[in-house]
């Protein structure tokens, strides 16, 4: 009968191999991490529309100065440049102003077109039948009224603040806005694209005030009707106000 022969030796078990460490999937940074969500953007995009929306009525008011004489709407016009001097060259606040809006314009488009997208993939196959019953035509219409919007800023400051559209050559001259506007809107197409465009606007802020307004803590029930009131007031302002110097220029009020 053989005897069994145990080892004196112990057993050596395997270690088991280390879990891998989870892949961080939020970064460090809380505004990065804000900025992936939906709620984020839509912060962002509240944020930035409030500096747009500051920017649109003071540059309405701005213009509304054309009426006052040739003489203070080119003097405006000089102050904007002057802003800050002696403690800043020439032009420098103009340019942080100009740089503020531009990476207000730019968060303001990006992260809608993010949000868009983000709710496309929540809802990847779309409604068999849409009924907006409580939605408004300026909500439905945000899209594509912030496209013209886009198209008709870069327009603008090609035509208006750069000169290289829609003048005659030598008509254009820097810091003479006056007549600069005047001969600008003297041509009729050129006009009422502005107005068509300032309609867009309209619909823009109509929706867009109050959603900012909404998203910023501002919005309760017994609120709802004030801020929507509020909302359709200034856009309707902002859209009289931008208008009516076109229209005074082909009517010959401002020649």
């Amino acid at each position: 009968m053989m005897e069994q022969r145990v080892s004196d030796k112990p057993t050596v078990r395997s270690r088991p191999e280390p879990a891998s460490k989870p892949r961080r999937v939020w970064s460090t940074n809380p505004a990065v991490a804000l900025w992936g969500t939906m709620v984020g953007k839509k912060v962002v995009m509240a944020v930035s529309g409030l500096v747009l929306v500051g920017f649109v009525i003071a540059h309405m008011l701005g213009n509304l100065k054309i009426f006052l004489g040739e003489g203070p709407f080119n003097a405006y016009a000089v102050f904007l440049r002057e802003m800050g001097e002696p403690l800043l060259p020439y032009g420098v606040l103009l340019w942080v102003a100009r740089i503020i809006l531009l990476t207000s314009v730019a968060l303001h488009i990006v992260a809608a077109v993010q949000l868009t997208r983000m709710n496309w993939t929540a809802r990847p196959q779309g409604y068999q039948t849409k009924q907006p019953v409580a939605a408004t035509y300026a909500s439905r219409t945000m899209r594509w009224s912030g496209v013209i919007l886009a198209l008709f800023v870069v327009y603008h400051l090609l035509h208006l603040t750069v000169g290289a559209v829609g003048f005659k050559p030598g008509e254009f001259h820097h810091l003479s806005v006056y007549k600069n506007v005047a001969a600008g809107f003297s041509v009729w197409y050129v006009s009422l694209f502005y107005i068509l465009a300032m309609a867009a606007l309209c619909l823009h802020l109509d929706h867009g005030v109050w959603s900012m307004l909404q998203t910023l803590g501002l919005n309760n029930a017994r609120m709802t009707p004030a801020l929507r009131a509020c909302s359709r007031v200034i856009a309707l302002v902002v859209f009289a106000g931008f208008i009516v110097v076109p229209v005074a220029v082909l009517a010959g009020w401002v020649r």
